[in-house]
């Protein structure tokens, strides 16, 4: 019995003492680190109790693949490069026969996008002598009758101007690249003579044709262009055509072959506006660097023999209007001489 009872002392004691099965509790003022029945597993969800964070706003909609907008999205964005070594001659002659059919690219265009055509004869249907042009710059229909006083009624523009070209990259292409940038039917474009003398080498930023209609294919022509020849826009340039193109998303990239749309061009010749006129952007402030430098005023009453004077006085190109300027200068009646 004594054995007994001593044994169950013992047992008490150990239990006491938290021997058997059990961890002693010290009360040294700490909270208790939770059970692993208590804590919850890594990655588990949020207790149901907690607020959940609010959601972030949704993404704005990214543009449609084979829109202009959506071309633009990939055209970077530096700033203007100075003008030094420009020349037009870095784009080669003036209207070369690119596409090997016989006829200059002055009088391709004019064929594209002239109606009621009349050739000159004995030029196997080159040489536009006459026709109707619906100008989708200004949304006039204007009578074109080739010779050196009239012809500059229509000139062909360079929807990119090779000046500003040669400043967002063209510096960097090859010679022959930027003889097919002068000459790409994509980048030309027949235009009203003032309207185009008006515009001269500015960008979208600075200027913009006045038929609200032709606003989205313009500038979507541009940055069809500059993603072909991989030049860059600056910042007021981009946010220009962003402006202008959120008025149409839709607006496709244009056509290769750098047609005018029929309807769009009926449309400017009926002065009609469009579904989707847009406003000018504000024009932005001049950048640092000038877009152009124009050429040293001649004084009146001046007169070149030829165009190496014309060029030696740095004068080139040169156009009616301008002091010196004669019609022997302008031997395609363009309405600019002393090209090549």
């Amino acid at each position: 019995m004594t054995s007994l009872r001593t044994k169950a002392l013992s047992l008490v004691a150990l239990l006491a003492l938290g021997l058997v099965g059990c961890t002693p509790v010290i009360d040294d003022g700490s909270d208790p680190a939770p059970s692993s029945a208590t804590q919850p597993a890594t990655g588990s969800a949020e207790p149901a109790d907690r607020s959940a964070p609010a959601e972030p706003a949704a993404p704005a909609e990214p543009a449609a693949a084979g829109t202009a907008l959506d071309q633009l999205a990939g055209i970077p964005i530096k700033g203007r490069a100075p003008k030094t070594g420009y020349d037009r001659e870095q784009f080669g002659p003036a209207w070369a026969d690119t596409d090997h059919n016989g006829c200059d690219t002055r009088n391709d265009i004019l064929a594209r996008d002239l109606v009621d055509i009349v050739y000159k004869d004995g030029t196997q249907e080159c040489v536009v002598a006459s026709g109707t042009f619906l100008d989708p710059y200004t949304g006039t229909t204007i009578a074109f009758v080739r010779g050196n006083t009239t012809s500059t009624a229509v000139q062909i523009d360079h929807v990119v101007a090779l000046s500003d070209a040669w400043q967002k990259g063209a510096q960097q292409l090859s010679a022959e690249e930027r003889r097919q940038f002068a000459n790409d039917p994509l980048n030309l474009m027949a235009a009203d003579g003032p309207a185009n003398g008006a515009k001269s080498d500015g960008d979208a930023a600075t200027w913009l044709p006045a038929n609200k209609a032709f606003r989205c294919e313009y500038v979507a022509r541009q940055t069809a262009v500059k993603a072909e020849y991989r030049l860059w826009m600056t910042q007021a340039e981009h946010d220009a055509i962003a402006a202008v193109l959120s008025g149409c998303p839709d607006e496709p990239v244009p056509a290769r072959d750098g047609s005018v749309p029929a309807a769009v061009a009926a449309a400017a010749g009926a002065g009609q506006p469009a579904e989707a006129a847009q406003p000018a952007p504000a024009v932005e402030p001049a950048p640092a660097a000038p877009a152009a430098e124009p050429a040293p005023a001649a004084p009146a009453g001046t007169v070149y023999a030829n165009c190496t004077a014309v060029k030696a006085a740095g004068v080139a190109p040169i156009r009616p209007g301008d002091a010196g300027w004669d019609p022997k200068f302008d031997g395609d009646g363009d309405g600019v001489g002393c090209t090549s």
